[in-house]
């Protein structure tokens, strides 16, 4: 388990999935992460940081958005 540091870049309310990008030395957007259901959809702003923790360290699949904070 890998827990990383990112900034949200989209979100879908209907999905409840967010773009994001994870903070790093390159630019790594990734795209339909799931967001954990204890987070409001009015707490995902553009911008904000998020916290994500990834089961399998090199599958984004497995990420999910556990925090987010300004």
């Amino acid at each position: 388990m890998t827990v990383k540091y990112a900034h949200l870049r989209g979100y879908d309310p209907a999905a409840h999935t967010a773009t994001l990008e994870i903070n790093s030395g390159s630019r790594a957007y990734l795209e339909d992460v799931k967001v954990a259901r204890n987070i409001a959809a009015d707490e995902m702003v553009n911008g904000r940081g998020l916290v994500v923790v990834f089961l399998e360290e090199h599958n984004a699949r497995t990420a999910v958005v556990v925090a987010v904070f300004t």
